[in-house]
């Protein structure tokens, strides 16, 4: 697998398991682990709302947030992907629905390649 399809693929398997999450379907100590571990330890978020998340700060928030949206639906679409050597830049747009609630917001993300495995580093989220 080239680092663009490693991208591609931590953006799809990360989105499909913090639907789990949200959703409370698996094990919660197993996906809080596993969604954890795709992050570098200087990861950084801006949200939608302007507001800045550290890796600490997001790992805190997240055990709020299991099974609160039994229902939700989360759909990934038109990612682009540029990388050098050791990052990668990627793009797309994340769909949430919940009931009749709809929400999208463009991310742009900063991922750290390392040996085999890419770490999200940097997302920024714009609500659409």
């Amino acid at each position: 697998m080239n680092n663009t399809e490693k991208i591609i693929t931590e953006i799809n398997g990360f989105h499909r398991d913090i639907e789990a999450w949200f959703r409370g379907e698996q094990d919660q100590n197993r996906l809080y682990k596993k969604l954890l571990s795709g992050f570098d330890a200087d990861f950084r978020m801006v949200t939608g709302n302007g507001n800045t998340m550290t890796l600490a700060t997001f790992s805190e928030w997240l055990p709020g947030t299991y099974g609160k949206f039994p229902e939700r639906n989360i759909v990934i679409e038109n990612i682009d992907v540029q990388i050098t050597e050791s990052h990668g830049l990627s793009s797309y747009i994340e769909i949430q629905t919940t009931g009749a609630v709809v929400t999208r917001r463009k991310s742009s993300a900063v991922f750290v390649i390392r040996e085999e495995k890419v770490f999200w580093l940097h997302l920024i989220e714009n609500w659409i």
